[in-house]
């Protein structure tokens, strides 16, 4: 991803869906113009989900998922049409794709079914129409279209960025808790863990997110942290810090300073704050030999002090003075059945979009596992998640109940 890319987590997905040879890759590649994904006669030519980011005007940065036919067949088919229902799972919105000349069936119905099911608005492209000798009307959900000849792709874009009209302070960071002129400490260790040549993703995010909101944001390692506000003369609106500087930080703020985590803000972005606020206090009956899943929503280079594998299992350990059992999944993993565990532990999802990790959280409420996150855990056993809430007044009364 380029340096000045939206990121696919914040990007909306939309997921293409179909039967084989329906023409879900031709159209794909013609509300792109782009061959994003391999096109053939031969069916079953879409093995796994194909991702293409793209510009949807008059919307901005999109995520196009082209997915294998609803419709394979066999044990290799199997696995392609869960990987296709997968992706339903991210879709922020949906396109039924279906032969103009064969109509629909029962497996189009069940993902018209599922969508309604999951609350994701969906639109029925009719492709091939060129081969209709005429077009029936249709409804505001239906459109035909034909990826042979260009017929109604400009169309069939401009209705998926209807479907997709979102509310943008609904998804802010923490733009929308500042003011203009407001000032912002950020606190970001650099150390073997850091990536080279660049600031972490929800670093990065943050500080876009400060600017769009027209205050300023001042970035300091966290020995700078205490020099750095006594030379300002002025206390700063709040003070941001990565989680694992968490106590150091805490305790070099002025208490009358907001403080808080980028994970707990991005908890709060992707829609799952309250959850993990209500979970964390799980750990407090953690026993030994008790199932913990950690989960990454990214894959990287595992670090020999790793926060997930590492150094989570360990303050754990040291908090709780039990012996839990800890298993580690990471990007698109994610158990069916998270009944499984006794607690679960989520990054701040930075690589996942907001529906993806709702639906985990969901998910894992429906199996009556709690969920909460890396920067709630971690304040949460340093004793500073109230003063790391005091921002979100009504999640306080979450820890007293």
């Amino acid at each position: 991803m380029g340096m000045n890319e939206t990121p696919s987590g914040e990007r909306p997905h939309i997921g293409f869906f179909g039967r084989r040879n329906a023409g879900k890759s031709s159209v794909v590649n013609a509300v792109t113009g782009q061959s994003a994904a391999l096109v053939s006669p031969v069916k079953g030519t879409t093995t796994d989900p194909v991702r293409k980011a793209m510009e949807l005007l008059p919307l901005g940065p999109v995520l196009i998922i082209d997915t294998p036919g609803v419709d394979d067949e066999g044990e290799l088919g199997e696995l392609r049409v869960k990987r296709a229902r997968e992706v339903l799972d991210q879709a922020d919105a949906a396109v039924l794709v279906v032969d103009a000349v064969l109509g629909k069936n029962a497996r189009d119905e069940e993902i018209s079914r599922l969508c309604q099911e999951r609350g994701i608005p969906c639109i029925v492209a009719y492709n091939k129409s060129d081969l209709l000798s005429s077009i029936p009307s249709g409804n505001a959900q239906e459109i035909y279209v034909s990826a042979l000849r260009g017929d109604n792709i400009k169309v069939l874009k401009e209705k998926i960025a209807f479907m997709l009209q979102f509310d943008e302070k609904k998804f802010r960071i923490v733009g929308d808790l500042l003011k203009p002129s407001d000032f912002v400490v950020l606190v970001t260790p650099i150390d073997k863990a850091a990536p080279k040549g660049r600031l972490i993703l929800p670093q990065q995010q943050t500080i876009r997110d400060i600017l769009e909101a027209d205050a300023a944001a001042l970035v300091v390692k966290e020995f700078e942290l205490k020099d750095a506000l006594q030379t300002l003369g002025k206390k700063p609106s709040m003070v941001i810090t990565d989680s694992q500087v968490f106590a150091k930080v805490s305790a070099d703020t002025p208490v009358d300073v907001p403080l808080t985590s980028f994970s707990i803000l991005m908890a709060r972005h992707k829609g799952f704050l309250d959850a993990a606020v209500r979970g964390v206090k799980t750990l407090d009956e953690l026993q030994d030999g008790d199932p913990v899943l950690i989960c990454e929503g990214c894959t990287h280079h595992r670090q020999c002090d790793d926060i997930g594998t590492v150094k989570l299992p360990r303050w754990i350990r040291q908090y709780s003075g039990k012996k839990p059992q800890f298993s580690f999944v990471s990007g698109s993993e994610f158990p069916e059945n998270p009944g499984a565990y006794r607690l679960i532990v989520h990054c701040g999802g930075c690589m996942l979009n907001a529906r993806e990790l709702r639906r985990r959280s969901l998910k894992a409420g429906g199996a009556k596992v709690p969920m909460t996150n890396y920067g709630v855990l971690i304040a949460f056993m340093q004793g500073i998640l109230k003063r790391s809430l005091s921002i979100f007044p009504h999640l306080l009364a979450e820890l007293e109940e």
